[in-house]
């Protein structure tokens, strides 16, 4: 690991109350930090709220049984945050796009701020940065704090680690696994992780409305530039005509970059009310996706990144694919 623990336990010893926050339209690795973190700090005396500006996708909810996780304007406003809290700590994120309508408050407030996060873009968010790009997960530095600081991981936070870890690496297939991941996974284990009934949550209580979305991103799946880059789409009226949501597309992109001969893939979606089209994409090649979002102005790692464009759905394709087809040469 790259990060200095006792620097980063040093930062956080002054601030009593933290808000943890993380990004909009939040993963396993996103939720599963914040709760693991949060149980972390409650065991060094502190006071924790969890505030996201998206709300807990559906079909994620079962990471937090106790509803502990807040929406900021739901459940709490930006004034009760800046008025209550003295730390503030961003998780799996350095981008203030991805932030939502947290990115105002983090602004507005005056305490300690900080961000630990393994992705390889970044903003200067004016924070204090622990950053590992290297890491396979986020989950996986919130372990990692756990055992540089001596602290307990009960089977709660167990389960959320291994949930963040295991959701982050596609269930152990991507190439940022490695020997510590499998270490990191059998002490999860040991804490009271159980793989099986986290694979059942993830994998084997899908909503009807998530599998005929699927259905309609795989019938929208073309493969150009010589068969090596494959694309689809969601848009506005697919998730009108199943009842799906935005956080239904999550993972969808994996099933395209299935395809022999494909080398990277984009999934375009077309997100409801308006919010613009959110492009992400995987590689597993020479192509780094990470350099190619931030072009648009996100970001992420090198084999799957994101970003979030303004412009029509018929304007990013066309665009996108352009730049990306430039990139792969």
């Amino acid at each position: 690991m790259n990060i200095d623990w006792t620097a980063f336990r040093q930062a956080i010893e002054s601030p009593k109350r933290f808000v943890l926050t993380s990004h909009v339209r939040p993963d396993c690795d996103a939720l599963g930090s914040e709760l693991g973190m949060a149980a972390l700090l409650r065991q060094l005396g502190k006071e924790v709220a969890i505030v996201n500006a998206s709300e807990t996708p559906p079909h994620l909810a079962f990471i937090d049984p106790k509803n502990e996780i807040k929406q900021l304007g739901q459940d709490i406003s930006a004034e009760e945050v800046v008025a209550h809290y003295d730390g503030f700590l961003v998780v799996d994120t350095s981008a203030w796009v991805q932030l939502g309508e947290m990115a105002s408050v983090m602004k507005q407030f005056h305490g300690a701020k900080l961000v630990l996060d393994h992705h390889v873009s970044q903003d200067d968010l004016g924070g204090e940065m622990f950053k590992d790009p290297k890491c396979e997960a986020t989950g996986r530095l919130v372990y990692e704090a756990a055992k540089a600081w001596d602290l307990k991981i009960t089977p709660e936070t167990a389960f959320v680690l291994f949930t963040a870890i295991a959701t982050d690496t596609g269930w152990f297939r991507f190439p940022s696994v490695s020997g510590g991941t499998y270490h990191a996974i059998g002490d999860l284990i040991e804490a009271g992780a159980v793989p099986s009934e986290v694979y059942a949550k993830l994998f084997e209580k899908e909503r009807i409305q998530r599998v005929n979305l699927r259905g309609r991103i795989l019938a929208s799946a073309k493969i150009i530039h010589n068969g090596k880059l494959a694309y689809s789409m969601a848009t506005k009226q697919d998730f009108i005509d199943t009842g799906a949501s935005a956080a239904d597309t999550e993972d969808a992109i994996n099933m395209t970059m299935a395809v022999a001969g494909v080398e990277a893939a984009i999934l375009f979606v077309e997100l409801p009310n308006n919010e613009g089209v959110k492009a992400s994409f995987r590689s597993r090649s020479q192509l780094d996706v990470a350099n190619l979002a931030q072009q648009f102005g996100g970001g992420g790692h090198v084999a799957a990144a994101g970003a979030l464009l303004t412009q029509p759905l018929d304007e990013v394709v066309p665009l996108l694919l352009d730049a990306t087809e430039k990139a792969m040469g």
